[in-house]
This record gives structure tokens, C-alpha cells and sequence, in this order.
């Protein structure tokens, strides 16, 4: 555990390092954990005088001084969020020092990210070649999974699900544990998958960078789709 958050450490520092500020980097942490920016500075004021705060679900401690300097440490449900140094200027400041970053093009450029990974789409309007496809419906149908020989040498099992939402339905192809991760009747949320034709029906393919898991709330607006 120590060596893990030591390096997720270490990866936060080199991150904080390529940013424009620390006040830019702050707002992108006021944006990321979704904390209001100058309950955040406040927070961080309160820590460094304190020795701890909370801001929504962030724990903040201060680890201490060097110069001029003050080292917090952030946390989330006891995981390490991001631990670095603010100068003490920076916490003198009046207003709202952390709100002014979160207008500059950094800030700006992760806010359309993730606004383009929350965006939802409906099955009707996939295409094939689309990509970061987003979307939540419900699985009508898991076939059996049939065994294959991969480009990559190896064995492994695939399904070609068939999911549907109010507008329409497509086939989702399942690898390996993806298959057992989620079963008939179940809402679902695909994140990041790519939309294809193979064969000349639509599939929607999960790549490293996508996902899926079952939403246990069943969406309210979801209707029921039987399989054609």
C-alpha cells in the first residue's frame, strides 16, 4: 500500500510540475473531485492552520514547511489524491484565487473532455467508425460465448451481446471476464467503446480504454425492448 501511494504520489508531483501554477493545478482538482473552489482555498487555509480540514469528500493535511512553503496532503476515502507545496502568498490571497484558474485554457480543455465522456448517446444515432461512445441500455441477449484464436497467439472467449435502449438495439461484443460481468436484465453503462459493422450488422467493441458494468439502478426513462 505505501509503495502504491508513494508512486501515485510521485506521478501527481511530475503532474503538478507541467502545469501553469499551482492555482491552475487546484482547479483542476476543485473540477476533478467536484468541491466548490473557494471552499476548497478556504479549506486549504483552515489545514495549514489547523493541521486538517475536509472539503466534500477531500480530507486535507498539512505536512508541513519549508521556507515559505506549504506542503498539504490530499486524500479521498483514505486513498492519496495529490500531496505538494503552496507558497504561503498564494494562501494570503483575497477572493477567489483558486475560482479565477478555472477560466484559463487548461482548465477548459479538460471540462470539454469530460463533458464529451459524459455525454450519452442513443443507439439510433451510432455509426459505424464512431468512437468514445458513451451510452446506457439494457441486455436482451447473451449468447453462448464462443472460443477463438486471437491475432495475439492466444485463446479467448467472445459474445456478441445484443443490448437496446428506447431507440434501437446493437450487438455489444464481450471478451473473456466481460461476459460474466454483466447478465440478461441488466441496465448497463458502456464508456469509451467504438462503434463497427462486421458482417454488415452494427457492434459496439470495447477497446483497453473502454468499459462496462452493470447500473443497479435501473434507469426510470429506460423502456422495455424486446429482441427482434
Amino acid at each position: 500500500m505505501v509503495s502504491t501511494t508513494r508512486g501515485h504520489v510521485r506521478k501527481v508531483g511530475k503532474a503538478l510540475r507541467t502545469k501553469a501554477s499551482p492555482g491552475e493545478y487546484l482547479a483542476f482538482l476543485s473540477i476533478k473531485y467536484e468541491v466548490d473552489p473557494d471552499e476548497f482555498f478556504h479549506a486549504l487555509v483552515s489545514a495549514e492552520e489547523k493541521q486538517k480540514a475536509t472539503c466534500g469528500n477531500l480530507s486535507i493535511e498539512c505536512r508541513g514547511k519549508t521556507g515559505t512553503r506549504v506542503t498539504f496532503l490530499i486524500q479521498m476515502d483514505s486513498k492519496v489524491v495529490a500531496q505538494f507545496p503552496i507558497s504561503e502568498d498564494f494562501l494570503l490571497q483575497q477572493g477567489s484565487p483558486i475560482k479565477d484558474f478555472t477560466k484559463t485554457d487548461m482548465i477548459r480543455r479538460h471540462l470539454d473532455k469530460k463533458n464529451a465522456r459524459s455525454h450519452s448517446h442513443l443507439i439510433r444515432d451510432l455509426r459505424s467508425g464512431m468512437r468514445q461512445v458513451n451510452l446506457k441500455a439494457r441486455v436482451l441477449e447473451i449468447p453462448r460465448p464462443k472460443l477463438v484464436f486471437t491475432r495475439f497467439g492466444n485463446y479467448a472467449s467472445v459474445a456478441n451481446a445484443l443490448i437496446a435502449d428506447e431507440t434501437g438495439t446493437v450487438r455489444l461484443c464481450l471478451w473473456n471476464e466481460q461476459i460474466d460481468s454483466i447478465a440478461i436484465g441488466d441496465t448497463i453503462q458502456v464508456q469509451n467503446a467504438r462503434m463497427s459493422t462486421f458482417r454488415g450488422e452494427r457492434q459496439l467493441n470495447i477497446g483497453k480504454n473502454g468499459t462496462v458494468s452493470s447500473v443497479k439502478d435501473i434507469n426510470a426513462q429506460l423502456i422495455e425492448v424486446q429482441s427482434r
